[in-house]
């Protein structure tokens, strides 16, 4: 079948004209990291089902699609249409038709906030501390406090001796109270760069009377100066930190203030469920709080989207273009702060105002919406373990896992296969041992589900889905093993971020961080944007 194609010139008068559209990238998360143009969101093909009613909540937004000639994106269009999207094509030329045509084009991964980051600290001289000057700090006992502005699970991978997990949307309603007395250094750090100039630049822009600095490249900077990071930590603010009467009036008035300059707008709830309902208009709702609170209580029809995550990796949680995106918060501070950056990212958005406990009526972590999977035959973990015990049953058994997590714990015997390599163009699947049957596993069985009509399309044998996938075998008891030494398919469905973890070469450190740098010249290059700094 043929889809309609969108040009080069057409996508980027779209995206200065403000109207909506989603440029999406179909490849896994590695081959995007490599190349792709600055708003085109990784929307892997293999991922549709699970994603796309909550990434592109209205069916008839404008889509394009790219890859780099491997053909994913007419599958994705396909895909698309079977769940109801009306109004899709195919960036012309692909990947190489947006470079011929003058296109510019981004390395890594969450580049439009990444690109933001650095155009704040250019614009507003982010004040900064280098590693070195910080351990001599630390290690005189001056009077100051570290904020990891992190997720905490990031904190507790590697930190700066001594901080405190703070995420991101927290540093401002919090750091009145972790750092009382003014004369008090903040320093904020994440990994890298950008959340700790955000982050800093949100204390500095919300009027914190202490000194503010970043510190420069995060870890990256800590570990190349040959400073020792710390493993596991537990330090975390006290939840109730920064909700003292005067603490938090402040943090709220400077919030507001910061929000209205920006040009952020209110709304209501109500009138939120409106928009939502809109057909004309991509709406997304976002609760900014801490996934806890969030699951505590929360209102119908908004997602868990941490503030700080949020302006880190908005073309993930937001990838239509042109959108409007809505916060809600319970305290005045976390919404408005997170809402001032999205505005000055060129996105229009809202904060709700007059909410209250009562609004807050839906309970547990958010669940998407997503298309019925076509049925399958089922198989219990017992059952599965006892025909894994017979050879003679020519079971094959198929992990659609994140690789990462198969490379940590899988069934014993399983093989690990990017889905969007079950294709005849792919000898991922051909090349594994002859099977009688095929079973079918990943975290949850949610993926293997959709993933079971392309096996069956694909070999003509009997194909079963693991009832509650790996999750449900290790409940069951039952034995894993770690290791990678099934892989059926390349290890490219997901970019190794040269931050995270422990062992990166201090090479990539440094390459990664001179990438950043260069990145506010590429978004001149580029001129879609729209960026502005208050």
């Amino acid at each position: 079948m043929s889809y309609p194609v969108r040009t080069y010139e057409d996508v980027r008068e779209t995206l200065l004209a403000r109207r909506e559209i989603a440029l999406l990238d179909v490849r896994e998360e590695d081959p995007h990291a490599q190349c792709h143009p600055l708003f085109a969101a990784n929307f892997p093909l293999a991922r549709i089902e699970l994603d796309a009613y909550s990434r592109l909540p209205r069916r008839d937004v404008p889509i394009v699609l790219l890859d780099d000639g491997e053909g994913l994106a007419a599958r994705a269009a396909a895909r698309l249409a079977e769940l109801g999207y009306t109004n899709v094509a195919l960036l012309a030329g692909g990947l190489d038709g947006w470079i011929r045509a003058g296109g510019e084009v981004f390395r890594d991964v969450n580049v439009p906030s990444k690109a933001f980051g650095e155009f704040v600290e250019a614009t507003r001289h982010t004040p900064s501390l280098s590693a070195e000057a910080l351990d001599a700090l630390l290690k005189n006992g001056d009077d100051l406090v570290v904020l990891d502005a992190r997720r905490f699970d990031e904190y507790r991978t590697m930190n700066i001796p001594g901080s405190i997990s703070v995420p991101g949307a927290e540093l401002v309603l919090r750091a009145r109270a972790l750092a009382p007395d003014p004369s008090t250094r903040v320093v904020v750090n994440c990994a890298g760069r950008t959340r700790s100039i955000i982050g800093a630049q949100s204390l500095v822009n919300a009027g914190l009377p202490n000194p503010v600095a970043a510190l420069r490249n995060g870890t990256i900077g800590w570990t190349l100066a040959g400073q020792t990071l710390e493993h596991g930590s537990e330090r975390r603010f006290d939840p109730e930190a920064g909700r003292d009467a005067g603490g938090l009036d402040a943090s709220r008035h400077a919030a507001h203030a910061l929000a209205t300059r920006a040009g952020v707008r209110r709304t209501s709830l109500d009138e939120a469920a409106r928009w939502a309902g809109d057909t004309s208009r991509t709406t997304y709702r976002f609760d900014v709080r801490k996934p806890g609170e969030y699951e505590h209580a929360h209102a119908s029809g908004f997602r868990s989207a941490p503030g700080g995550q949020l302006v880190q990796e908005t073309e993930m949680f937001a990838p239509v273009r042109g959108a409007r995106v809505v916060l809600f918060d319970d305290d005045g501070v976390r919404a408005n702060m997170t809402a001032s950056w999205l505005a000055q990212m060129n996105v229009e958005t809202y904060v709700v105002d007059g909410a209250s406990e009562r609004d807050l009526t839906q309970h547990g972590a958010w669940q998407p919406e997503r298309p019925a999977p076509l049925a399958s035959a089922t198989l219990s973990p017992q059952a599965l373990a006892a025909l894994l015990d017979d050879p003679t049953n020519g079971v094959v058994l198929l992990d659609f896992a994140p690789s990462a997590d198969y490379v940590k714990a899988h069934i014993p015997g399983a093989y690990w296969i990017l889905r969007s390599h079950l294709t005849s163009a792919h000898d991922d699947l051909r090349a594994l041992p002859d099977a009688k049957r095929y079973v079918l596993t990943c975290g949850t069985s949610a993926l293997a589900s959709y993933a079971a009509a392309d096996v069956a399309a694909l070999t003509g044998k009997q194909v079963h889905v693991l009832e509650g996938g790996n999750a449900a075998w290790t409940r069951a008891g039952l034995a894993t093993e770690g290791g990678a030494a099934r892989l059926a398919s390349p290890r490219i469905d997901r970019y190794r971020r040269p931050y995270e973890g422990v062992d990166n070469a201090h090479e990539a450190m440094q390459a990664y961080l001179d990438w950043e740098y260069g990145l506010v010249a590429q978004l001149e290059r580029d001129g879609t944007h729209g960026f502005f700094v208050i």
